[in-house]
């Protein structure tokens, strides 16, 4: 039972999953710490007031949190630059195609 198990987990690549899940959370911290640490201090220049995660934008009874989307949005464009280098840098693809 336990033999094939570990055959179930090889082949279906489990263990790697594993390790790119762990290792994808440990990237979106390190982004979320760039972002907020040395790319928003350089924005925050331009936007008056300072607290860019936290602005909100309110339209009548409507309160909408306009910070947190912009930030989430900087976050996602810096993690998918970094997927579109590796894969185009580190495993040396001449265009980045679907496969």
């Amino acid at each position: 039972m336990l033999k094939e198990f570990m055959e179930f987990l090889k082949q279906y690549g489990v263990i790697g999953l594993a390790i790119a899940v762990i290792i994808g959370g440990k990237l979106n911290a390190l982004i979320g710490a760039t972002v907020d640490g040395i790319l928003m201090p350089i924005i925050t220049f331009f936007i008056p007031g300072g607290a860019w995660r936290t602005a909100t934008l309110d339209i009548g009874p409507f309160h909408f949190l306009f910070g947190p989307f912009i930030g989430a949005a900087i976050d996602f464009l810096v993690v998918a630059w970094i997927v579109f280098y590796f894969a185009k840098k580190v495993l040396k693809e001449e265009k980045v195609t679907k496969k």
